[in-house]
Parts: structure tokens; sequence; C-alpha cells
């Protein structure tokens, strides 16, 4: 690599002269380190770096991407030493051998480089260090938005799915839609008080899949994990296609483009919480807390109606009465009713998942937040249910107009503050996907520390956020919400099986943990009950939602989560099998001593790049091969003339390919050599041009690529990529080699 003397002057600091004679050599005691604008001294001795006798050379560079160079003054016998970093900008030096690199070495070379740069500034923002991790976390009015939006929003149509399917028997079965809300809202407090003890007890987050996989087994906590999976990818589908029915109730002639602007939207959230979580959830908060205002004060005008001048006449949208078709109420209708009302009970894990993104103390917030969650909720969910009831509302059979729509349409008419219900449902609705959004990367980041997903979902992008998660999560939704065209009553079946059989084992997990700790755990008797009473009722409430729902699409899911778990548990004996293999504290027999490579250069015509990946194939090896494939008797003759007189001492193999084909001879020449000696490496030394524009790769035919594709799955065999510009060719070359 060339340097430039002027630009080391100018990345580099003189120093004053403070020095000593030791053993003739020179050194300082003081140093500078030049990144951007820091200067920073750092006491240490030269010689640890370079020889200061040696001024100007440059043949041994530093590992620190630095050395030292003896300077004269103006007077006789004045010297200093400067440290010279031209990488200065690149590279901060935090310690000797401790190098951290800057943003700078992350900008863009080109004009597509730095377009998509751009671009990408504007959709993400700017690039967080690492350690800026403290300042993304979120407090308790945004964590509210963020990770109670989900099941907060479950109030705008859980008393729809309820009244739903009692409809099905009737407009009188309609008065059992309270009945069921209060029993909704029993089972939701014993599932918040249970959750709270899983945040107390677990604060590292992982929800259900942490607690059932300590407490119960890997099997366990791969049903748990499965389970949540299948949750949040459902969360996104279903708060989509809800918030977008919610549009289309006020303005119908959107109905026919739902599923685009389900797809749309997703794209839309997908980018906010590519972000971070800090900044999503500040775009969050106000849609949140607006559709609390507006649903609070919608109920409490509808309440002092009821009590004051009475509640209004209703008129059901067209066709309702007549869609209607009167089925048997029997135990099993009302059991599909309260397995659809379930729906308001998702979202719950979230918070537990997330308790790590809360500000300090982490514990205490996520539990505020969680009683905060369930307290709103419930008075929306219990509202919606006992107004709706008593004005006699009817649900749509077509999914044109929502319950909420007809409730808010009834109370206060069609003016501004209806709009303002139907835009913040909407909006709370498609936002409540940021739950999932938020828990999904997260629990997948576990599992793929735990070894049981890739570990690709371990990657947090440029604002801190689990990119590979995030993607995985809005493309599995979109597929759903485009395979259901956007239909709530069609994807709230496939819901609840996942979310119960996470609460089951969670709680379940949670009583072995007080038995076992009993001793040093105080209160452990109580807490026991608690999980114990939440254990039994989400255990009786999935096997209802997997009975009652099991023809209407819930046997998909209850297929899909032993798949779902076999996979991973398929990427987990993967991992660790490759890991007993790699690991260095396991006995195995003692590596074969190093020898040196066979080395192979293909060359396909006699030129300064051949010759240069000769010259370097020599550098490694004594025993060098070039390989010539040629389909023309002709000219490989006249190869080996010419060869002769620049090839030196290396010999070159003539490969005549009468069939025309390049790539499967050499391969097979390379066979060839392996079993003369299988127990010597092979090295393919591959020269291969780089252009300077893009539109130049189509002037090539990419041979050399499609030859290190089929090298890399070969054994045995190394491969070493020699790229090669026109204007980085040394001018001549003055004879063989």
């Amino acid at each position: 690599m060339r340097y430039n003397l002027a630009v080391h002057k100018r990345e580099t600091l003189s120093l004053p002269r403070d020095q000593e004679q030791n053993n003739g050599k020179v050194t300082d005691r003081r140093s500078c380190v030049e990144s951007g604008n820091e200067a920073e001294a750092v006491n240490r001795e030269y010689n640890h770096v370079h020889d200061a006798s040696q001024p100007g050379d440059h043949s041994r560079l530093s590992p620190e991407l630095e050395w030292k160079r003896q300077m004269h003054g103006r007077q006789p016998g004045d010297r200093y030493v400067r440290i010279v970093r031209p990488y200065g900008r690149e590279f901060r030096r935090r310690a000797p051998g401790h190098l951290v690199a800057t943003e700078r070495v992350l900008e863009p070379r080109g004009f597509f480089g730095k377009a998509a740069e751009l671009l990408r500034h504007i959709l993400i923002g700017r690039r967080l260090r690492t350690d800026e991790d403290v300042e993304e976390r979120t407090d308790k009015i945004k964590g509210l938005a963020i990770f109670a939006s989900d099941n907060m929003s479950s109030s705008a149509y859980a008393t729809e799915e309820v009244m739903r399917v009692l409809a099905l028997a009737g407009a009188g079965a309609l008065l059992l839609t309270v009945p069921l809300t209060l029993t909704i809202g029993l089972l939701l407090l014993i599932v918040v008080t249970s959750y709270l003890q899983v945040i107390r007890a677990y604060p590292g987050g992982g929800g259900s899949y942490v607690v059932a996989h300590e407490n119960l087994g890997p099997a366990a906590g791969l049903a748990a994990a499965a389970a949540l999976i299948t949750d949040y990818i459902l969360t996104v589908a279903v708060s989509m296609s809800a918030g977008v029915a919610a549009i289309t109730s006020a303005f119908p002639e959107l109905f026919a483009q739902r599923v685009l602007v389900s797809v749309i939207v997703v794209a839309v959230v997908t980018i906010m919480n590519l972000r971070g979580i800090r900044e999503s959830g500040t775009i969050f908060a106000a849609p949140t807390y607006i559709y609390l205002v507006s649903m609070l004060g919608l109920l409490a005008f509808g309440i002092y109606r009821f009590m004051t001048s009475g509640l209004p006449a209703y008129t059901p949208p067209p066709g309702v009465v007549e869609a209607q078709v009167a089925e048997p109420l029997a135990l099993l209708l009302i059991l599909r009713a309260f397995a659809s009302g379930c729906v308001a009970l998702t979202g719950t894990e979230a918070v537990s998942n997330g308790v790590p993104a809360f500000k300090s103390p982490e514990v205490r917030n996520a539990q505020i937040v969680l009683v905060a969650m369930g307290s709103f909720f419930a008075t929306i969910f219990i509202g919606i249910s006992f107004l709706s009831g008593q004005i006699g509302i009817i649900p749509s059979p077509d999914e044109t107009e929502t319950v909420v729509s007809q409730l808010a349409r009834s109370l206060i008419g069609t003016g501004w503050y209806y709009y303002l219900v139907q835009f913040a449902t909407a909006v709370l609705l498609v936002l409540a996907a940021n739950t999932a959004f938020n828990g999904f990367p997260r629990l997948a980041s576990i599992l793929a520390r735990d070894r049981y997903l890739p570990n690709q979902f371990q990657f947090r992008g440029d604002r801190l956020a689990y990119t590979i998660g995030i993607l995985v999560l809005a493309v599995t939704a979109a597929f759903l919400i485009v395979l259901y065209e956007g239909s709530v009553t069609g994807l709230i079946p496939l819901y609840m099986v996942g979310v119960f059989l996470a609460f089951t084992l969670s709680q379940a997990g949670l009583v072995k943990r007080w038995l076992e700790h009993r001793r040093e755990e105080p209160g452990w008797r109580w807490r026991a009950s608690i999980n114990g009473l939440g254990a039994l009722v989400t255990g009786v409430v999935t096997v209802v939602v997997a009975v009652s729902k099991f023809a209407l699409g819930a046997w998909m899911i209850l297929v899909l989560i032993p798949f779902i778990m076999w996979v991973m548990w398929g990427i987990n004996r993967h991992y660790r099998r490759l890991e007993d293999w790699l690991t260095l504290e396991r006995a195995y027999a003692p590596l074969p001593q190093p020898r040196a490579p066979k080395v192979v250069v293909p060359v396909s015509r006699l030129d300064r790049a051949a010759l240069q990946a000769v010259t370097y194939a020599r550098s490694i090896s004594r025993d060098v091969t070039a390989v010539h494939v040629t389909e023309d008797p002709d000219a490989a003759q006249e190869m080996k003339k010419r060869w002769e007189k620049w090839g030196g001492e290396v010999p070159l193999v003539i490969v005549e390919s009468p069939y025309r084909a390049l790539i499967q001879p050499l391969l097979t020449y390379i066979d060839a050599v392996d079993r003369q000696d299988p127990q010597q490496p092979i090295t393919v030394v591959l020269s291969q041009f780089v252009p300077h524009h893009f539109w130049e790769f189509l002037l090539h035919n990419q041979t050399t690529l499609r030859l290190k594709i089929h090298l890399f799955f070969r054994r045995n065999t190394v491969v070493i990529d020699l790229p090669y510009r026109a204007d980085e060719i040394e001018p001549t070359v003055e004879g063989p080699l």
C-alpha cells in the first residue's frame, strides 16, 4: 500500500522533545492520538510500536496502524519523534492493541452507495452506537403505547367477535354478551396478576419461553416459543386488518382495496420500528392516548345518556336483519363466543417480554404499565359490551361496519367526534402491531442466543433494533393478510390457541419455581396459588378454544406449533454439533502437522493479471501449477510457447475441452490432483477483474465467480481471490518470473 508523506503530516501532530538515550534507541514518553477532532495523550514507550532509530522505515507496519518516524529539528542534534497514524479518523485507539472503528468507516463510496445511504438516513435515521442503548430505553408513558397498544386495541373488536358468534342463534342470544364479557374480564385479572409475578421473577425478558424452558424443560420452552411466534405474527395480521376495517367503516369506498391498504400500512410500521424503540414509542404515543381519551369520552357520554335521558334508537346497517340465520343456542356455540372474546387477552405477554426495554427501575416500570394496560382495557371492553347490548347493536355480517362504528354513530351521529373515534380506533389497531414488532424480535433474539433460531436474529441494525426479526415478522404477516383477504373474522380462529398455550405454560412454570425456591422466597404460597389458578384457568380456556375453533382453522395452529418446535430443535441440534466439533476444551486427536499447499492457478490467457496471480502463488508455496483449459489445440500450442518465455519455473498444464466446457474439466483436474495426496491441502488462486463501473460487469462472462461458487462446497480446498483493476497492474514486466 502506498502512502503520501504529505498526508501523514496533515494527520499527525509534532511533539516537543521529551526523549532519553537508552542503548542507542530514542524513545519519547508522549504520543498523540489523532481521530478527527480528538487529541489524546497516551503514556507509552515508542519502541513498543516501532524502532525510532530507523527513520522512514515502513517495512513493518504496526497492527495498530501506526508507526514512528524520527524527525530532525532545525538545530544540529535536535531530534523528535512523530507518530504517524494515517487512519486516525477511521479508528480510535482505546488501549494498546484495541482499536474502535468510527462512523467514518461506514461512509459509502460511489454515486449509488451515497444515494442508498441518503435514503437509509431519511427512512431509518442516523446510526446509533452500541453504548447508546441505555438512552434508547423507554419510560412508562411511552412504554404503555409500545407494549400495551395490542391489548388495549383488542377492546375495539373483542365485543364484536363475541356478538358475531352469538348472533348466529338470533338477536335474543346477544343478551349473553355482557355476562361473557365479565367472565373474560375476570380471566384478564387472573392473567395480569400472574404476569406481575413473571416480571418480578424474570426481569431479563423472554416471558413464557424463558419461564417454561427454565422450569419445565426444553420441550415446554419450545412449545411456549412456538406459540408466541404464531401469536405475534397473527397479532400483526389481525391488528392491521382490524385497523383497516375501522377505516373502511368510515369510508366504505376503500373496502375493495383493504388488502392493499393493509400491506402498505405493514410496510410503514416496519420502517418506523426499524428506527428504534424510543423513536417508535414517540411516534405511537399520541395515537394511543387519543384513542383512550376518545373512547373513554364516548363511553362516558353513553353512560350519562343511559342514566338520564335514555339511549337512542338503533338503526342497523342495511341487510343485517335479513342476513341473520338462527342456530340453536347450544353450549358449543356459547363456548365459541367465549373463545372468540378471549382475543381480548392478546398482548398481555408483551410487557413481560420487553422488561429490559424500560428505564430503571425496569421491573417496577413494567409492572405499572401492565396494571395500567389491564385497567384501561377492562374499562373500555366492558363499557362497549354494556352499551352495545343496551342499544341492541347487531354486528354486520359482511364486516362493512364495525360494532364500535355503529355504537359511535348511534350515540353521537356522524359528526366530527364520530370520525375522531374511528380515526383513533383505526390508528391504534394499526399501531397495535407495534407490540408484536417489539416482542417478536426480542423473543427471536433470545431464541437465537439459545441456538434455537439462526444467529442472524441477534443482529441489531443501525438504530439498535433487531432488524432481521422485524423484517421476517413483517413479511410473514403481510402474507397472511393477502391469504385471508384482510378478514378479521377469518384470522381470529388462528389467533387464540397459541396465546393461551403460552399463558398456561408460563403459569405452570412459575408454580414449579415457587415450590423449588420456597425456602428463600417469602410469600411463596400465595404466589404459587395465584400462578396455579392462572395455569388452571388458562389451561381450560386453551382446551375450549382448541375444541370450539378446531374446524374453523385452529387445527392449523395445532399442527403448526409442533412443526415450529421440530424446526427449532433441528436448528439447535445443528449448532450443538458444530460447537462440539469446534470447541477447544474437548479432547481430540492432535491436528496434523501443517503442510505447504498444492497451489493451482487457472489461467485463461497469459497477461499481466495471470502473471500477478502466479507470482502470488509462488509466495505461499513452491508447489505451483498453472492450468489452462481450452477448446482450440492450436491456441494451446501458442499458449505453451508463450509460457516458456514468461512462465519461468512454474509448470503449465493444458486441459483440452472438445465439448467447450470450462468449469467441469478444471474441477475434475483438481479432484484428480487431490486424490494423489488427500492429506495435502489444495489452494486455488483466482484472478478476477474488477470493473470501475457496474455496467462493465456485463462485458465479462464472470467465469471466475461461477468457479468460486463450485469450489466453495469442495472439501480440502482453499480459494484465494486476487482481484485486480486495469490501472493497478504494474506498468512494466521486465522478464519472466
